[in-house]
């Protein structure tokens, strides 16, 4: 009996991989987590999780931490990580967002430690081999660069991540909040009014391109106010049996704790407890 009873009380695998990734989402705490004993061995072994949307978040939390130059090295070395991304890179049932946000990361670490003379060629030769692991799977990703009016903290942020990430064909994406902006990565075949409309759909916050005009100098371009049609994402099901879905109350513990690097620590400990006692029994 009363092991069901502590059995219960602990976190789940997807809501814990997903309060890293939402601490991982802010630059205050991300020296921290790679710092930490347990998180980033914890988040390698998420990227074997049965559940495809564990792997994912675990993902979106290591692009977030390798957004943190200083992270880099310690990342790249890390036992099993650069493996880890590649079998995530060659699984056959890997869904395609996820394959290529794999393959950034890896990217991303494999070149942290050369001059910028190699990396281009380094970056060439990746690509290519980074082709070679996707193989027919690769769509090509394309960049753009949002101005969003109303992201100006971290609730919003979090609305604002909700909203991108029920949209299929999103890869990844990086918060600028100092100056109001949002970087996503999107497969070649997905219409960037997309992102607009998802982003409107928040009520609060309305989104333009970032453009470079051919001298160079950037330009907001608003997107056109008819709304597209978004199609979900159902690459990554909804995983969670009914009656342990996460309650609001929980996300808004989460958005707190993300704000005060001095909460962040604390629940990290909690997290590299949960972790080390689940994987290592």
């Amino acid at each position: 009996e009363k092991m069901n009873s502590t059995m219960s009380e602990e976190p789940d695998a997807l809501s814990v991989v997903n309060q890293l990734r939402d601490l991982a989402a802010d630059p205050l705490n991300r020296r921290a987590i790679v710092q930490d004993q347990g998180c980033l061995p914890g988040l390698i072994l998420f990227l074997d999780h049965p559940n495809p949307q564990v792997v994912h978040s675990a993902l979106l939390a290591l692009r977030y931490l390798a957004e943190c130059r200083a992270n880099r090295e310690k990342m790249k070395s890390e036992l099993g990580m650069m493996l880890s991304l590649q079998n995530v890179i060659q699984k056959t049932t890997t869904p395609g967002e996820t394959k290529l946000l794999a393959s950034e990361v890896y990217d991303i670490l494999q070149s942290s430690n050369l001059s910028d003379m190699d990396s281009v060629s380094e970056q060439n030769y990746r690509r290519r081999k980074a082709q070679f692991f996707l193989g027919s799977t690769n769509k090509r990703a394309k960049t753009v660069v949002l101005h969003i009016d109303g992201l100006d903290d971290s609730s919003r942020r979090n609305l604002c991540e909700e909203a991108l990430l029920k949209i299929k064909g999103v890869i990844s994406f990086t918060f600028q909040m100092a100056v109001q902006r949002c970087v996503v990565r999107i497969r070649s075949d997905l219409k960037a009014e997309a992102l607009a409309t998802a982003i409107a759909s928040t009520k609060v916050m309305k989104a333009q391109q970032v453009v470079k005009s051919e001298s160079g100098e950037e330009m907001l371009v608003p997107f056109q106010d008819t709304p597209v049609e978004v199609e979900q994402n159902t690459d990554l099901p909804e995983y969670l049996p009914e009656d342990e879905s996460p309650t609001k109350e929980q996300d808004k513990a989460v958005s707190r704790v993300g704000s005060h690097p001095e909460g962040a620590a604390s629940w990290l400990s909690t997290a590299a407890n949960f972790l080390s006692r689940s994987f290592y029994w």
